[in-house]
């Protein structure tokens, strides 16, 4: 097959050399209130074209190339002194293969646990392309059905205004779940 990023014969979806040369992370940290913070690997217009192969069928390949390049690096590095809990956000399967669930599986380490389908999004509208008003306009009104008492990192594929990752921490909250940080692939403003 040939890589999707600079058409040389590979193995792999993604060639070795554009793995190696372009899409080493650099991990940026952005404020998105007083006490909480998401932490990206990318910036979405260096992984673009990439991050929109969410809506092919091969796209479950390239997430994981992705996470493997930068969650998995990630979860070997943390420390943290008790045991913490990964949730993906709205981890349903729309396009064969849900983004975050693999991000979060890519998290897994001795004191990072991933649990699945247990925050929710009650409001199915999209946000790709849309503006700061019709986010705050159309909240995800999450449902969370995990544990409560519980030290979380919420992971998602992009992160643009923040606006679901405040609303996934504040349904958390409601279960007494402290979200320490958040997890994207990559930000919008990086």
């Amino acid at each position: 097959m040939r890589c999707i990023s600079c058409e040389s014969w590979s193995f792999s979806i993604i060639c070795k050399t554009c793995q190696t040369n372009l899409l080493q992370p650099t991990l940026n940290k952005r404020q998105l209130t007083d006490d909480f913070f998401v932490y990206s690997f990318y910036s979405y217009e260096e992984l673009q074209d990439l991050i929109n192969t969410k809506y092919e069928f091969f796209g479950d390949k390239v997430f994981n190339i992705l996470a493997q390049l930068s969650f998995s690096e990630f979860a070997r590095e943390f420390k943290y002194e008790e045991k913490v809990t990964c949730i993906p956000i709205d981890d349903h399967t729309r396009h064969d293969f849900s983004q975050s669930a693999i991000l979060a599986r890519h998290s897994k380490a001795s004191n990072i646990t991933p649990v699945y389908s247990t925050l929710k999004a009650t409001n199915k509208v999209k946000y790709a392309g849309k503006d700061l008003d019709f986010r705050q306009k159309n909240p995800r009104r999450f449902k969370y059905s995990g544990k409560s008492d519980m030290k979380v990192i919420l992971v998602d594929d992009l992160v643009t205004t923040g606006l679901t990752l405040l609303e996934a921490k504040k349904t958390l909250k409601k279960y007494r779940c402290e979200t320490l940080f958040a997890l994207t692939l990559c930000d919008a403003k990086f």
